[in-house]
């Protein structure tokens, strides 16, 4: 419970209204209006910060425990609009669909993907597979990276159709789009919609789409017990 010492308001309506925006397409105002419904009187400014603060918290419990990963990984970046400005997001998810990690970035280059290549391989250690589309910093940072010592035993593969599964998985990520007034805000928003979509995922991989609770999940990550 020491994630929830003290706040104003009882964990159950936090989990909720965290869940909720992280887990549908939602603003906050419209999450207040959701609590509102059922009795509950919560600004969406409150609703903001406890997104912007157990965004962070889950996602940091999340990638301790993501371990168990393919070792055939499909990565590719794509686009976020950040105060009117295009950032980068940088995403990993192995063949069968599971997430490895995100990076957000202001700038799509060599640098940006060899820090995102050398932290996927610091927790997961090298694949024997991976998949990217053609873009050169991609290719570049790999080439680095291999000189370097890492990827030695690693098959780089450019071959868009493989690389489909990964553009398919964005779209839950990319209907987000939300007017972002900072790198920051956006960054950790975006760490908490990645962990509710990775554990979604998991679940559909075990065969409890149907049992899939927002709440749940995130008590569980949170140690709470029901």
């Amino acid at each position: 419970m020491t994630h929830f010492k003290g706040k104003q308001f009882k964990r159950d309506i936090i989990t909720v209204a965290v869940g909720y925006y992280l887990r549908y397409n939602l603003s906050y105002r419209e999450v207040s209006e959701i609590m509102a419904d059922r009795g509950i009187d919560v600004c969406h400014t409150t609703v903001y910060r406890w997104v912007q603060e157990y965004s962070q918290i889950i996602y940091c419990l999340w990638k301790k425990r993501n371990h168990a990963v393919g070792d055939s990984w499909r990565m590719d970046e794509t686009y976020i609009k950040v105060k009117g400005k295009w950032c980068y997001l940088y995403r990993a998810i192995d063949s069968s669909g599971l997430t490895l990690d995100r990076s957000l970035r202001k700038k799509r280059d060599s640098r940006a993907a060899y820090a995102f290549f050398k932290r996927l391989i610091k927790h997961f250690g090298n694949p024997r597979v991976l998949v990217t589309d053609k873009a050169p910093s991609l290719t570049c940072a790999f080439n680095q990276l291999k000189i370097a010592g890492y990827f030695d035993s690693t098959t780089h593969r450019t071959n868009k159709y493989l690389n489909n599964i990964i553009e398919q998985d964005h779209r839950p990520i990319k209907k987000r789009h939300k007017l972002y007034q900072s790198i920051r805000t956006a960054s950790s928003t975006i760490k908490g919609i990645e962990t509710i979509h990775a554990l979604y995922k998991s679940s559909r991989k075990e065969f409890n789409l149907f049992g899939f609770s927002v709440t749940q999940e995130i008590n569980q990550l949170l140690g709470v017990s029901a």
